[in-house]
Formats: C-alpha cells, sequence, structure tokens
C-alpha cells in the first residue's frame, strides 16, 4: 500500500503517514526499523505494510516508495 509521509520524530523513530484517501496512520519505530530507513521526510511517498483492519490498523513496515 502507498502513503505520504505526514510526521516523523528522529529521536523515537515514529510518525504517521497519509493514506491516499486522507486518512492519518501512525506508526512507531518497530515499523520504522524494518524498512531500513535512516530518515524520512514529511511529503515523501513510502510504500507501507498494514496489519488488522479499520480502527485496529498498524503499520508493520515503513520504506520509500520506488518506481
Amino acid at each position: 500500500m502507498q502513503a505520504t509521509a505526514y510526521t516523523y520524530d528522529p529521536q523515537s523513530r515514529s510518525g504517521s503517514v497519509l493514506l491516499d484517501d486522507g486518512t492519518p496512520l501512525p506508526f512507531e519505530a518497530p515499523a520504522f526499523d524494518a524498512g531500513g530507513l535512516r530518515l524520512l521526510r514529511p511529503g515523501q511517498r513510502v510504500r507501507i505494510e498494514v496489519e488488522g483492519e479499520r480502527d485496529d490498523r498498524r503499520i508493520t513496515l515503513v520504506t520509500l516508495q520506488t518506481l
């Protein structure tokens, strides 16, 4: 699934993304670490993997979207 980076705190390695429908979805450090990224800037397109559905969704991976 694709999204846009919205917030990112480098100290906690957590933040949030905006899904393409505008829904914000937070992520924690383990999801950021799983993607192997060092930094994330708001506005970057990312690829995410999500577990659960609706209100129980949680991001398990955040990485940069490449073509």
